[in-house]
């Protein structure tokens, strides 16, 4: 993890989206939503990439989002 302010800022904004679709799985017992939330809490300590940080949000969110569509 880098200590740079603009990575430290992303790292926070990642993982607090990540805490709320975690929290929102585990409230609403939803497996998919609580498993990408704890992916995007964790992801951020091993990327030091503001770039990668932000650039994983929509891809993630998109596979989320079909997972939900197909039924999971």
């Amino acid at each position: 993890m880098s200590f740079d302010p603009n990575a430290l800022l992303a790292s926070f904004v990642v993982s607090g989206v990540g805490f709320v679709l975690f929290r929102y799985g585990r409230k609403q017992r939803r497996m998919p939503h609580t498993l990408f939330g704890l992916i995007m809490m964790v992801y951020p300590y091993f990327l030091s990439n503001v770039a990668w940080m932000y650039g994983l949000i929509p891809l993630l969110l998109a596979l989320l989002w079909l997972l939900v569509r197909l039924g999971l």
